[in-house]
């Protein structure tokens, strides 16, 4: 896959893990505080309320993919390697951490889906960047 592709499909992850992130912390806002009138009044929720401000270091690193998607330098490989090292230093659960890694820590521990995203997130962490030359034995003259 190039390197535009996997940065791409990192980006689509994110974003899934997001929106579970985000249907999940609804759930628990109206567990808490009443049901959200309004698909409206829940994005003022989602850009203003202090209940939704760790998702934004989230929001901010799926926009930052979306403008590397569109610029000349997306396919390059330290690109696509800062984001997945950026995705990977952001998603750490912490018990004991404060902000976005204790809050994704309770989302971990309350809600299936967020395992499962998460699962998709992170096995992109260990993919390898397929290197520029063919494997050895392949591509060669016959000989």
């Amino acid at each position: 896959m190039e390197k535009n592709g996997q940065l791409s499909e990192l980006r689509n992850a994110v974003l899934r893990l997001h929106k579970t992130l985000v249907d999940s912390e609804r759930v628990s806002y109206e567990q808490t505080m009443g049901t959200i009138r309004s698909p409206n009044h829940f994005l003022q929720l989602l850009s203003s309320d202090p209940w939704f401000a760790w998702l934004r270091p989230m929001s901010q690193l799926i926009v930052a993919m979306d403008e590397a998607l569109e610029s000349d330098d997306a396919a390059s490989a330290a690109v696509n390697d800062a984001f997945t090292n950026q995705a990977r230093s952001l998603l750490v659960a912490s018990e004991a951490g404060e902000g976005f890694s204790k809050h994704y820590d309770e989302a971990l521990q309350r809600d299936p889906d967020v395992i499962l995203a998460h699962a998709e997130v992170t096995k992109l962490f260990n993919r390898k960047t397929p290197s520029v030359s063919p494997p050895r034995g392949e591509g060669q003259g016959e000989g």
